[in-house]
C-alpha cells in the first residue's frame, strides 16, 4: 500500500506517471496495490485519472476520515509506503511505523530537493522529526551520493535506488499532430531552480534561430515567463497526449531541476517517456548520465547553447539514429515493468535483513 501525493492528476506532478505505471506492472506480477491519496482541490481541477489500472485508489478528506481503513489495510500489508509531498505524510508515517506491515518503507522521489531543503536549515514538512531511521527500508528516487546522505543526514539504515520509468503503453511512438510541430520541444513544470538552464538551453537557441519553431508546455510559469514569436505555449499536456506532443518534435529537451542534477544520478521521468517515444532527446549534463543512457549514441548532452545549436543542425538521418537506440535502451532497462522487478527483489531481500536491524518495530521483520 502506498500514501502519496497524486496518482489522478499529473498536473505539475510528475510522481502520477510513475505509481501508474508501477501500480499497473505490480499488478501484473499477481500483486494487490491500494493507493491513499487526499483529495485536494488543486489536483480534482485537473483531474486525468478516475480508476487505477491494476490497482484500488482510496480518495480522501481528510485524514481521520480514511484512518480507520489504513489500519484495516496495514494489518496485513507485505509493503507499506509512505513518499515525499504526501499532503499527510507525517500522520501516514506515525500509522505505518507503528503497524504490523513487513516491511515499512519511506520512497523520496525528490531527494535532491529533501537534502538540500536540509542543507539549508529548512523544514522538510514529509519528513518525521526524529529522521528515516524507523523505517525499515529507505528508497530514493536519486542514487550516487544521495543514498549516502540519506543514512547520515536523516539516519536511514537501508537505503535502495529506485529510479524513474516509463509505462510503454501510455508512452510510444504516435503519428505527429501540427498543434505540437517544433524543432525543439521542452515538457516540465516550471521552477525556479530550472531557469537558468532553460535560458540557456531552450530560450536563447530560439532567440538566435526566429526561422525555427520551439514548443514550450508545462504548469505553473509566471506571467512574466519570457516569450518570443516563435516560442509556442502550452500550459499542460497531460499524459495521453505526450505521445503526440513528443512524435511532433525534430528534437526534444530535458532539463533537470538543479538540486537533483547536483546530486547526480537522478533521472527524470521525461527522459524515459520521451525516448519511448523515439524522439531523439538532448539533456542537459549531470553525474550518472551515462548510467542511463550512452551520450552521443542513444542520447544528446548540452552543457551550452552551441551545442543546442549544434544538435538543432544536426542531419535527419542523425537524430533518427540516436531516437532508434535511446528508445531501445529505455524499452529494454527502464520500463514499470523492469521497475517492478527490480521493487520486487529490494523488498524480498528487506524480508532477511536481521531482526535488530529493525530496533523499535513491534516484534522485529516477520520471516
Amino acid at each position: 500500500m502506498v500514501f502519496g501525493l497524486s496518482v489522478t492528476s499529473s498536473w505539475g506532478n510528475e510522481h502520477a506517471t510513475l505509481w501508474r505505471g508501477l501500480i499497473r506492472a505490480l499488478g501484473g506480477l499477481g500483486h494487490r496495490v491500494v493507493f491513499f491519496e487526499r483529495d485536494t482541490p488543486s489536483y480534482a481541477a485537473h483531474r486525468d485519472l478516475l480508476e487505477l489500472p491494476g490497482g484500488e485508489l482510496v480518495l480522501y478528506g481528510s485524514w481521520e476520515e480514511t484512518r480507520p481503513r489504513a489500519e484495516r489495510e496495514l494489518t496485513d500489508a507485505d509493503a507499506a509506503i509512505v513518499t515525499s509531498y504526501c499532503p499527510d505524510a507525517l500522520s501516514a508515517c506515525e500509522e505505518v511505523l507503528s503497524s504490523p506491515a513487513r516491511i515499512r518503507c519511506f520512497y523520496d522521489l525528490d531527494t535532491g530537493v529533501t537534502l538540500e531543503r536540509l542543507r539549508l536549515g529548512q523544514t522538510v514538512e514529509y519528513i518525521p522529526a526524529r529522521g528515516l531511521g524507523d523505517f525499515d527500508l529507505v528508497l530514493s528516487y536519486a542514487g550516487g551520493q544521495a543514498l549516502a546522505e540519506l543514512k547520515t543526514r536523516l539516519g536511514a539504515r537501508h537505503v535502495a535506488p529506485l529510479y524513474g520509468s516509463v509505462d510503454p503503453e501510455v508512452h510510444h511512438p504516435a503519428p505527429p499532430e501540427e498543434r505540437f510541430r517544433a524543432d525543439l520541444s521542452y515538457l516540465g513544470t516550471y521552477s525556479a531552480d530550472r531557469q537558468h538552464a532553460l535560458d540557456d538551453l531552450f530560450l536563447e537557441p530560439a532567440r538566435r534561430r526566429p526561422d525555427l519553431r520551439f514548443l514550450l508546455a508545462g504548469p505553473q510559469y509566471p506571467p512574466d515567463f519570457p516569450r518570443a514569436a516563435n516560442i509556442s505555449f502550452h500550459p499542460h499536456v497531460p499524459p495521453a497526449e505526450h505521445p503526440a506532443f513528443y512524435c511532433s518534435s525534430r528534437l526534444t529537451l530535458s532539463v533537470t531541476r538543479r538540486p537533483m542534477a547536483e546530486m547526480g544520478y537522478c533521472p527524470s521521468g521525461r527522459l524515459f517517456e520521451a525516448a519511448a517515444c523515439g524522439v531523439p532527446i538532448l539533456s542537459d549534463e549531470w553525474d550518472g548520465l551515462d548510467y542511463f543512457f550512452e551520450p552521443g549514441r542513444e542520447i544528446l548532452v548540452a552543457r551550452t547553447t552551441g551545442h543546442v545549436m549544434d544538435a538543432l543542425a544536426m542531419e535527419p538521418d542523425a537524430l533518427a539514429r540516436v531516437a532508434r537506440a535511446g528508445r531501445e535502451r529505455a524499452l529494454a532497462s527502464h520500463t514499470s515493468a523492469r521497475r517492478a522487478l527490480e521493487l520486487e527483489n529490494i523488498l524480498e531481500a528487506a524480508v532477511s535483513l536481521p531482526v535488530e536491524a529493525a530496533a523499535g518495530r513491534p516484534g522485529g521483520l516477520r520471516e
